[in-house]
């Protein structure tokens, strides 16, 4: 086990919970809440999903890149497959960090287009990520008259 399994991963998995989080109190109908010049709800839930899956990558070819997109349109249609793809997607995160030695979180360094950072750090990035998600759906979630999850009131107010 690496150090990053011990103390690290637990938060992380907090931070992951916050998307689970918004599908339960959200509609299949409201996944189609526009806000005009922004995404859907939907589409904004199936791009953290397509940065997700980045990030996985990311941690296996050590380059970040942006360019995956999912090719099942209908699941910003969805909030079940949204929640399916997101567990597939965090348990895979964490298999793939668990497969690293202290050794390699010393020394690996993730290319984000010339810029070299360490998995941790990497790791640290893709958590703003999920809270500046968060940040994009709650105005969605207020705009729909939806009441926030305790653990987005908590941490995003």
């Amino acid at each position: 086990m690496n150090r990053l399994m011990d103390g690290y991963i637990p938060l992380l998995g907090h931070y992951q919970k916050l998307k689970h989080q918004m599908l339960e109190v959200v509609s299949d109908v409201d996944l189609a809440h526009t806000i005009k010049g922004s995404p859907s709800l939907g589409e904004l839930s199936k791009q953290i999903g397509e940065t997700e899956h980045s990030y996985i990558n990311s941690f296996k070819t050590y380059k970040l890149n942006f360019d995956y997109r999912n090719p099942d349109a209908a699941m910003a249609e969805s909030t079940s497959a949204l929640g399916a793809w997101y567990s597939s997607m965090d348990a895979e995160l964490k298999t793939t960090l668990e497969a690293f030695s202290d050794e390699d979180l010393d020394k690996i360094r993730i290319d984000r287009h010339g810029w070299p950072v360490p998995i941790q750090q990497n790791l640290d990035i893709y958590k703003e990520a999920l809270l500046i998600f968060c940040g994009k759906a709650w105005v969605h979630l207020l705009a729909l008259g939806k009441t926030l999850p305790e653990q987005w009131a908590d941490w995003l107010s």
